[in-house]
């Protein structure tokens, strides 16, 4: 067990589909109450496709979706995460261009939202973050 205290969010980068961490971290985070899931894609339909596994693994075992984010590699060439949220009636909420700088900043242990204001990434971040 691991006690982190309290938290604003916890984030949890999961391999795709619904395995047996799923099922486990679903038993941990709804004991915990969790408010939801913000799931995140990129423009592959193989990607969008895991997604919209994981929108019915949620539905299942009734954690909400708060909405689905999307990490730009590349333009959509087939609606992408924003097409796919419409389908299956969850919020979308923002795509995030690419920008190296934001695994260097992870792994710098450094904000990149501070480090790099100007960068469209940021912008893209801040947009989800308030809501816009």
């Amino acid at each position: 067990d691991v006690d982190w205290g309290e938290l604003d969010f916890l984030l949890v980068d999961t391999p795709p589909g619904t395995s047996d961490e799923h099922l486990s971290i679903t038993q941990y985070l709804k004991e915990s109450g969790i408010d939801g899931a913000i799931l995140i894609t990129t423009p592959q339909e193989v990607s969008i496709q895991d997604v919209r596994k994981e929108i019915d693994f949620c539905r299942k075992v009734k954690i909400p979706i708060i909405g689905v984010g999307e990490s730009v590699i590349f333009a959509p060439t087939t609606g992408g995460a924003k097409k796919m949220a419409e389908e299956v009636d969850i919020p979308y909420l923002g795509s995030i261009p690419l920008d190296p700088r934001i695994g260097k900043s992870c792994d710098a242990g450094i904000s990149f939202l501070d480090e790099y204001p100007d960068s469209p990434a940021t912008r893209a971040y801040l947009d989800i973050i308030e809501g816009k």
